[in-house]
């Protein structure tokens, strides 16, 4: 068998319950593989190229689908646990670096073939050799396949059912950074508003009080006063009414913070007007995995995993300069030269989704209302305007969307936010699984409707957008307790 452009440099059989000498696994998920085939590929699409993938094959009882898994971040890695899992489910499955070593974005600095292959070029390559060796082990190709991520993943998703419609039958798209220099561009600006003077900066010892601000304003307003904020666009709460009395305090915000928080909580224009990234939604400040660490550490001085891919990416893909500094940046300039000089390679903004699903294929999307990463608005905003370019009998056909009350970054939060999403767990039936209904839209034709969603200690509805969970008396950790209403606001 001959791949393009690609090689297979190793394939090996793993005997059941093995672990593998060059892989982390979690202990539970080694005793449960089942054996399998470990093919290695490395893809040189172009002279820069150097694409690792992985294509895992289960040697027996093979559920005749093809499952793939995409990354998060600058990606530069397999995520074997998510590989594992498949396998052990009987799914062929498979995972690729997108062409790079490593979680930074350094590998962008004069490698511009790598930049293709990091947005659009080794998912696409991925797929192609994994179904031509799938077709060669089994003797017959898939009978459906899928991609499912979340983060820069779901951007993945949205670029493989743009580009490329027939390579996923169904396709699981979470928080998708698919408007991606709208999405670091917001970021930076952010930042640039925390280091803007020296009271600006909001510190991390902050967020109880400011969390608990919120709570206090906005958290009864679905009825409920549970510490989730099901719609936190109906938050309408002011900074100001924390403006210190007495001095700097972690209780209070200065001044120049309420300006800061407000720049935040703010949609970012450019100079003609034009929505280019919405805002942050305030609730869940002080979680667990919330904006502490995203967005705001003890000092000026930390690191934040915002600054860290607003500055990797405007020095390394950008303006290819290490020394490039946040205090040079300016929002509407730098965001249309990075789209001018990137979006065609790492943007996936195309609503028209028709050439994907006229050929059957099922699109879902969630994203989590409190995501300290990505504005959950921008999500909406990609479904307003694929139902804009679809129309909403073809939208209701092929595309759904769950928004996630009190969830973080593609999991996490107070919220009731597990719903199989992550794919790391054994698959369930489709209420409770939001793959297994995606499996079913696509091969029986029932399209999922409501989920239900775990968190910490609550069970909720998870409803298909636009509709919410309304409270309508009752335990509130009952699920049915809740309804799924379209709310007029």
């Amino acid at each position: 068998m001959k791949l393009d452009n690609a090689t297979v440099t190793s394939s090996v059989v793993v005997p059941a319950a093995t672990a593998l000498a060059d892989v982390k696994l979690e202990p539970a998920r080694v005793s449960a593989l089942t054996s399998f085939c470990r093919v290695m590929i490395t893809d040189k699409p172009s002279a820069d190229s150097d694409i690792k993938t992985e294509v895992w094959l289960p040697m027996s009882g093979w559920n005749g689908k093809y499952e793939a898994h995409g990354n998060g971040g600058f990606a530069g890695e397999i995520y074997y646990d998510l590989l594992a899992a498949s396998v052990t489910e009987g799914y062929a499955t498979s995972g690729t670096d997108t062409g790079h070593s490593g979680k930074t974005g350094d590998f962008a600095l004069g490698h511009p073939e790598k930049v293709k292959d990091f947005g659009w070029r080794s998912i696409h390559d991925m797929t192609v050799e994994a179904k031509a060796l799938v077709a060669a082990f089994y003797g017959k190709p898939q009978e459906h396949a899928y991609f499912a991520a979340c983060s820069d993943g779901g951007r993945e998703a949205l670029m493989e059912a743009q580009r490329f419609p027939s390579d996923y039958d169904g396709i699981l798209a979470g928080a998708p950074a698919y408007n991606w220099t709208g999405l670091i561009a917001a970021g930076t600006a952010n930042d640039a508003a925390m280091i803007a003077t020296p009271d600006s900066y909001i510190s991390a010892k902050k967020l109880p009080a400011i969390a608990a601000a919120v709570r206090n304003a906005c958290d009864a307003k679905d009825g409920v006063a549970d510490g989730i904020l099901t719609d936190p666009r109906q938050c309408h709460f002011d900074p100001a009414v924390m403006t210190c009395k007495a001095g700097d305090a972690n209780d209070c915000l200065l001044p120049a913070q309420v300006k800061t928080l407000k720049t935040i909580w703010s949609p970012k224009v450019d100079a003609q007007g034009h929505l280019v990234m919405g805002q942050y939604l305030p609730g869940a400040e002080d979680a667990k995995g919330g904006m502490g660490g995203w967005m705001f550490g003890d000092s000026p001085t930390d690191f934040t995993a915002l600054m860290f891919f607003g500055v990797g990416f405007y020095s390394d893909f950008v303006y290819q300069d290490p020394k490039w500094s946040l205090k040079s940046f300016d929002f509407d300039r730098d965001y249309k030269l990075a789209t001018q000089r990137t979006g065609e390679a790492l943007n996936a903004t195309s609503p028209d989704l028709t050439p994907f699903t006229s050929r059957g294929g099922r699109l879902i999307l969630y994203h989590g209302w409190n995501d300290p990463g990505i504005p959950a608005l921008s999500t909406i905003s990609y479904y307003d305007a694929v139902l804009a370019a679809m129309g909403p009998k073809k939208m209701d056909e092929a595309v759904r969307l769950y928004m996630v009350p009190g969830m973080l970054h593609c999991g996490g939060g107070p919220g009731a936010w597990d719903f199989g999403q992550n794919g790391d767990e054994p698959r369930k039936d489709a209420d409770h699984d939001v793959f297994t209904a995606l499996e079913q839209w696509v091969e029986k034709g029932k399209a999922p409707e409501t989920l239900t969603a775990h968190g910490e200690a609550i069970v909720r509805p998870l409803c298909v957008y636009p509709a919410e969970a309304k409270y309508m008396g009752g335990d509130t950790k009952d699920p049915k307790s809740f309804s799924c209403v379209v709310m007029r606001h």
